[in-house]
């Protein structure tokens, strides 16, 4: 019997190997056993998306903007839920528009999708934040001055509106039966490049993001860039999953990793500024921690899991409902809470002034305790004075900040920046983490002599502000506009 060629150098092997001789059929019983068995075989295929991308590209479209000098708004909008990313919170971010000052042009390009015939269409709110103009151009090259309905940063989502009719709609799908590994695909505009397709795999699913608490991101490994934000994510039935928002990068550009906004939160939010033009949010008023297994241990918990009550707030709904810190939420309505980012979504989606059951572990035991919720405040109640001084006439940054970390010698120097909102500190160029050693060449001791050296300032006169970033330290230049700039 004639040994089949792909297995005669193994017959031959092993005879050898074995000090054996190849059988009368000249095969060795291992080679029997191969040629019995055949390799199974794994076939991996990549749908065809032309047919899905020519169904729905109509409905997608492209916005742009334009205005002056106004900076969106950088730095944590809320407290960091997830210790796990802290080491590169400041690579997670929505793409930056580029940089607009006192008097600059400020332009920007984005990507969105129609929702209704006559004209609605959801967008990011970084896309559309500070511009003073928004036009639409549509998949048939006509465009349209667009109108803000309403814009929501805590999830990045805006809704606009154009005067059309019959225009094709994107149909919106279930995330809910969304599945890790699954392939879904973009359609967008990066770097201005209309109707540009995409496609990849759902990465994961909940994720939570630095900063961005109440969204629970479906994460992908779509191709996104400048441009595609605001862009539909869709899945193989040709149906919208998620709103393409931000990317994790050290360059700026795409590096693998992208996160939607899942497709029922954003209509959720759709519904509410499409109603009223703003979003309310439920709030307890406390901050949460992971449960580590160290944690889990010296709380008595069997494994780790729920969300650490690490502070609550005095005046906040969860203190007069009896909650404490050291408690640990494990049930919030009917929904288990797994890991501390599980709960802030749950949250947000509940209506001010309901009622909600939580489960907490308190002293190794379970306790069933009733929230009544607050609503969000629209200012983050951990700003800091620089932000929430009453507004006398008198100059400020507009900056969230602290006292800066002690140095090598036990003393601090400066004071760290934690937020930035538009204003005088934005024009200049400073950003969250930097440290603000000197204004009009006085050292910074701390955060209330720095109010005070801002008080003084000369209006209409740039002085110098030097900070230290990133190791190196740098001079900007601040001007505090002369009265009759003030706005009325």
């Amino acid at each position: 019997m004639q040994i089949p060629g792909r297995l005669k150098n193994v017959a031959v092997a092993v005879a050898l190997a074995t000090g054996g001789a190849v059988l009368a059929t000249g095969l060795t019983p291992l080679a029997l056993a191969l040629d019995t068995a055949p390799a199974a075989r794994v076939e991996m295929t990549v749908p065809d998306f032309s047919a899905l991308v020519q169904q729905n590209a109509a409905a997608v479209v492209n916005v742009s903007v334009a205005g002056k000098g106004a900076p969106v708004m950088m730095g944590p909008g809320m407290p960091d839920l997830n210790d796990g990313y802290k080491p590169f919170g400041d690579y997670f971010k929505p793409f930056p528009q580029p940089p607009g000052g006192k008097g600059m042009p400020l332009q920007g390009l984005g990507s969105g999708f129609i929702i209704s015939a006559d004209g609605y269409i959801i967008t990011n709110h970084h896309v559309v934040d500070g511009a003073d103009k928004i036009t639409v151009k549509l998949n048939d090259k006509r465009q349209f001055p667009a109108k803000l309905i309403g814009s929501d940063a805590q999830s990045d989502i805006a809704l606009l509106k154009i005067d059309a009719k019959d225009l094709p709609v994107a149909a919106i799908g279930d995330t809910g039966g969304l599945k890790v590994g699954q392939w879904v695909f973009a359609i967008g505009a990066p770097f201005g490049l209309e109707r540009t397709a995409t496609k990849g795999i759902v990465s994961a699913l909940g994720r939570s993001l630095p900063n961005d608490t109440y969204v629970p991101f479906i994460q992908t490994d779509v191709p996104i860039n400048p441009g595609n934000s605001g862009g539909p994510l869709f899945d193989l039935t040709g149906k919208v999953v998620g709103i393409n928002s931000q990317i994790f990068s050290r360059s700026g550009g795409y590096m693998g990793l992208s996160f939607a906004i899942p497709a029922d939160v954003a209509m959720e939010v759709v519904a509410q500024l499409k109603a009223d033009g703003r979003v309310t949010r439920g709030w307890l008023g406390i901050t949460l921690q992971e449960v580590t297994q160290d944690l889990a241990r010296s709380f008595n918990l069997a494994q780790p899991r729920g969300a650490l009550v690490s502070e609550v707030n005095a005046d906040g709904p969860a203190a007069r409902s009896g909650l404490k810190a050291g408690d640990v939420i494990v049930v919030y309505g009917d929904k288990p809470i797994d890991d501390s980012a599980d709960l802030p979504p749950l949250v947000g989606a509940t209506k001010p002034g309901e009622n909600q059951r939580l489960t907490v572990i308190r002293d190794g035991k379970e306790h069933d305790i009733t929230v009544t919720l607050g609503q969000l405040p629209d200012k983050n109640p951990r700003e800091l004075a620089l932000n929430s001084a009453p507004d006398d006439g008198s100059p400020r940054l507009n900056v969230a900040v602290a006292d800066a970390p002690a140095g090598p010698g036990g003393a601090s120097e400066g004071v760290l920046v934690q937020q930035v909102g538009p204003g005088i500190a934005a024009e200049a160029g400073v950003r969250p983490g930097d440290i603000l050693v000197s204004l009009n060449n006085q050292k910074v001791k701390n955060v209330a002599h720095l109010q005070q050296l801002v008080r003084e300032l000369p209006r209409g006169k740039r002085v110098p502000l030097l900070v230290k970033r990133g190791g190196g330290a740098l001079y900007l230049a601040v001007e505090v506009p002369a009265a009759d700039e003030r706005p009325g």
